[in-house]
């Protein structure tokens, strides 16, 4: 099927009606339902259980269990090194690069609002204008557990209301604007470089986005939602420490300030990433 083909049905399909009824497949505890749909996924996907903390995967309760799995201590090592940025998920880098003018790069011929992806909050966007971003693409064999790039205490959460489009490679080249129209949660973070965004993008068929703090945060009704979080009881996550998880997948942004870090520069677009790899590191002066 080309790129354009695949794009127009995304249009035309029910996106949300499709997502919900994924989500209750993948909620349901029926046996004979999901432990041969489970093990069909694995062999389909080549995952990788030998890493999980259970290997088994018709033991998991339901397939978001499954999904959402825990890893073995020590699977995912964390670069502990103060002047380094590490991955937030295993995936691939889908693009990564400068905020240019208030629009990041998408795919060849697409880019997008800042201000937009962070639903539309332009006080919200403006300490990012200028700075540097990173997307990364979950595919379905992956762990689906994101992680800090960076230490930093929790400020704001917006969740923004939007589309399910897929955010494979394919739709990325087709669909304008296509991370700052879909569903997503917005955490922004305050850290020794300044603030630190981390948008966890919904797609076609994810059934939820939760985080550690906060639970399931989407879907919910559909209307931007902006929490606030005091230093009263503050919300302090470790680089590397767990912050949410996609149920079936989808995409992370990483977003910095100007003149405060920098990229690999081995990191491009496709670029393989595992969670907790150095990924960029402090900028001196």
């Amino acid at each position: 099927m080309n790129e354009k083909l695949f794009t127009t049905l995304q249009y035309l399909i029910p996106q949300h009606a499709l997502s919900r009824a994924a989500g209750w497949l993948a909620e349901t505890r029926i046996p004979w339902i999901k432990n041969p749909f489970t093990q069909w996924f694995v062999k389909r996907y080549n995952v990788n259980m030998e890493e999980a903390l259970e290997t088994d995967p018709c033991a998991y309760d339901c397939f978001n269990d499954f999904f959402t799995r825990a890893l073995k201590p020590g699977a995912r090592p964390i670069d502990e090194n103060s002047d380094t940025i590490v991955c937030p998920a295993d995936g691939a880098i889908s693009q990564l690069g400068d905020i240019e003018y208030g629009r990041i790069f998408q795919a060849k011929g697409q880019d997008y609002s800042l201000t937009e992806l962070v639903g539309g909050d332009a006080k919200l966007a403006e300490p990012f204008m200028g700075g540097k971003f990173a997307t990364v693409y979950l595919s379905p064999k992956d762990y689906h557990r994101v992680h800090m790039p960076f230490k930093g205490t929790l400020k704001t959460m917006v969740h923004v209301p939007g589309d399910l489009f897929s955010v494979n490679e394919a739709t990325a080249n087709q669909v304008p604007r296509l991370f700052s129209r879909n569903e997503r949660a917005v955490a922004i973070f305050d850290t020794e470089l300044g603030p630190m965004g981390v948008v966890l993008v919904g797609a076609m068929i994810v059934a939820s986005i939760e985080t550690v703090w906060a639970g399931q945060v989407a879907p919910i009704k559909r209307t931007i939602k902006t929490t606030e979080y005091g230093q009263q009881e503050p919300i302090v996550l470790d680089k590397g420490g767990e912050m949410g998880r996609f149920k079936l997948g989808s995409t992370a942004i990483v977003l910095f300030g100007p003149d405060v870090m920098e990229w690999d520069d081995e990191y491009q677009a496709t670029t393989p990433t595992v969670m907790g790899e150095r990924m960029g590191k402090v900028s001196k002066g």
